[in-house]
């Protein structure tokens, strides 16, 4: 039975299950060129089909998600979707009232589903389908969070979990605590949107100038540019509690923002980025550990945006009865158009169990497409077919950095191997080459390793167990002292890393990283996306080589063939 997940808002995709099998799963970005792209997502459902080999015809069942009361205005009116779109990436000058129209979001997504929302927005989703030809099939509604949380349950290794979701808001809740047992996933607590920490961090993020929804890791990584203070003297730290398994406001979200800016105000960003991040540190790791202690469940599952915060992330890791973790890699938004497709499996099936050794749900181009669009650009670059990519990509990043670019694309906001670009581990000249003229990021923002696993216990301070390994560069760890300097260019200014351990699951990305050990001692890389900053990451052989062409880069390595910029 083939299940097509579908998401419409923020980060809008689509996804394709069958059994307990993930066939495809595409997020709209990748093929409009739109970041964070909004909207029935049309081009995401007809790649999925493509992947999948199927007809419109041949999906009976449609899960879909969230039928909160703003949902179903901007499913009515588009274009207040796109407008918002635009003004939330600040694609456009500051409007006027812009503080109003914040006001207003907040007072309207306190609102949860509301009467005949869900035969409203059944309808206009009907009509979508329809007209991309499908015809006999049934749309299943699954509430946000239930969608997060089942991609944390059924993604994970675990048979038996603790699960939970941390995010802005949807369908009126903004966390969630679930257990998950037997192949049953109950939930036990439920956090109103009103007492959201997630809304908190968004705040945080527009306040000091960044983009809401997509900047909260620019936040965390400024924070750790602030001189250290004790949480005793945040002037945030009373905003919000913990109470058992409750997260508490102390503020109305319109007056929390108000006050937010007030505070930012009268000290440097930094500083502020500081406090924020600190207090969600300290409001998770309490939430997380009374829930670990109200169960008993010491492996813990979590999902939603806020578990994109590696740092927080890294707190949690260290609660003392924990025991082993799961971060589902596509955790925002973005991520809801599979987890919808899980749950809709579940109460179908019974399925609640998936093969997830990997990520690699998106399109894969043959060497004849290839080869194809290289010939069309002939006039610009050279190019060649080679026995051995990995070797011939080991041998560039002794002196260069690489786009690199092979097999099905990743799932989710992190490159991971198929999308690259990488350089040299310990190279700062390349690190800031990369962040200034290609990428063109803030300087504040580190860049992230790809490292072996079995390499990853000489690298790393803080593993307690090998299976703490993760592959999926979703947590947080402290570099060892003694070898930060020869990894300088993927560490933090505090020796954090936010890792990929790489394994069998891409066996010419390990081969790479082999080669680099021959020459190195240890199998490391920086790997970043391939893009430039504020665009998604490539998805087609076009669209690589015109980032190519617009970076000016020299060497790519696609497929089997190796392109050198004329």
């Amino acid at each position: 039975m083939y299940i097509l997940g579908i998401w419409d808002g923020h980060d809008a995709g689509a996804a394709i299950i069958d059994g307990n099998k993930i066939i495809a799963a595409v997020n709209e970005e990748r093929l409009t060129k739109r970041k964070l792209d909004v909207g029935f997502p049309k081009n995401s459902i007809k790649e999925c089909l493509q992947i999948a080999g199927l007809k419109p015809k041949d999906i009976e069942h449609i899960a879909a998600t969230t039928t909160e009361f703003t949902k179903t205005i901007e499913r009515l009116f588009p274009k207040l979707r796109e407008n918002y779109y635009y003004f939330r990436r600040r694609k456009m000058l500051k409007p006027r009232f812009e503080s109003f129209r914040h006001y207003l979001k907040y007072i309207l997504t306190l609102i949860g589903p509301t009467p005949f929302s869900k035969e409203i927005n059944e309808a206009i989703l009907r009509k979508e389908l329809k007209s991309m030809g499908f015809e006999n099939f049934k749309i299943h509604f699954v509430e946000h969070h239930l969608a997060h949380a089942a991609d944390a349950a059924f993604a994970s290794p675990f048979n038996r979990a603790l699960v939970i979701t941390v995010d802005g808001l949807g369908d009126g809740i903004s966390a969630s605590v679930n257990v998950f047992e037997d192949g049953r996933l109950e939930r036990i607590e439920a956090i109103p949107a009103f007492d959201s920490i997630g809304i908190f961090f968004e705040q945080v993020t527009n306040i000091v100038g960044m983009r809401e929804l997509e900047d909260e890791g620019k936040v965390m990584s400024m924070a750790d540019y602030s001189y250290p203070f004790d949480f005793e003297e945040n002037k945030l730290k009373d905003f919000f509690k913990v109470e058992g398994l409750k997260i508490k406001a102390k503020y109305s979200p319109v007056t929390q923002y108000d006050l937010l800016s007030r505070i930012a105000w009268s000290m440097p960003r930094e500083q502020f980025a500081y406090m924020a991040q600190q207090l969600l540190e300290n409001i998770l790791v309490k939430f997380f550990s009374n829930a670990i202690e109200e169960t008993g469940i010491e492996n813990v599952a979590w999902s939603g945006g806020v578990a994109s915060n590696i740092k927080a992330n890294m707190k949690i890791r260290h609660i003392d009865k924990l025991k082993r973790w799961f971060i589902f890699p596509h955790m925002g938004d973005g991520g809801l158009a599979l987890g919808a497709a899980f749950y809709v499996n579940y109460e179908l099936n019974g399925i609640s169990k998936y093969e997830f050794k990997d990520v690699y749900f998106g399109p894969n181009y043959s060497n004849e497409e290839i080869e194809k669009v290289l010939k069309e650009n002939k006039d610009k670059i050279e190019y060649e077919e080679i026995k051995n990519p990995a070797k011939y990509a080991a041998e560039l990043l002794q002196k260069s950095y690489v786009f690199w670019f092979r097999g099905r694309m990743e799932y989710g906001p992190r490159a991971l191997g198929d999308r690259s670009i990488l350089a040299p581990a310990g190279d700062e000249k390349i690190k800031n080459e990369l962040n200034l003229k290609v990428k063109k990021r803030e300087w504040f923002q580190p860049f992230a390793p790809s490292m072996l696993k079995e390499d990853s216990r000489k690298i790393i301070e803080d593993i307690k167990n090998q299976d703490d390994a993760d592959k999926f560069m979703t947590m947080g760890y402290l570099a060892k002292e003694d070898i930060v300097e020869e990894i300088k260019g993927v560490v933090h200014v505090d020796n954090s890393l936010r890792p990929q351990m790489v394994g069998a699951e891409n066996k010419v990305y390990m081969q790479l990283l082999k080669e680099i050990k021959k020459e190195k001692g240890i199998g490391i890389v920086l790997n970043t996306s391939f893009n430039i900053h504020g665009m998604p990451i490539v998805c087609s052989p076009s669209d690589a080589i015109d980032t190519m062409f617009k970076t000016k880069t020299k060497y790519m390595i696609m497929e089997n063939f190796v392109l050198e910029l004329r």
